[in-house]
C-alpha cells in the first residue's frame, strides 16, 4: 500500500544507499504479523544491523553515527 513516511524516509537516507543494504518489509503480509502487532502503529521502523535503531522518521544524525560506528568495528 502506499507509504509516504517510508517514501519520505527511503529519500533522506538516498545519499548513505551505498553504505548499507535496504531491506523493505510488507507488514501486512500474512507471513509478517509478528512486525504487524508489534509496529502497525509506528511506520517506518528501522533496524541496523539486526537492532532497533528509530522509528516514524529518519533521525539522520543518529543512523549515521550508529553506520560510522558499524562501518569502523568491520574495518
Amino acid at each position: 500500500k502506499p507509504c509516504p513516511l517510508c517514501d519520505e524516509a527511503k529519500e533522506v537516507l538516498e545519499p548513505y544507499k551505498g553504505r548499507f543494504i535496504l531491506q523493505e518489509m510488507d507488514i501486512t503480509l500474512p507471513e509478517n504479523s509478528v512486525w504487524y502487532d508489534k509496529y502497525k502503529y509506528d511506520i517506518p521502523v528501522f533496524h541496523l544491523n539486526g537492532k532497533f535503531l528509530m522509528k516514524h522518521r529518519v533521525d539522520i544524525q543518529k543512523f549515521k553515527d550508529h553506520l560510522m560506528k558499524l562501518e569502523l568495528q568491520n574495518y
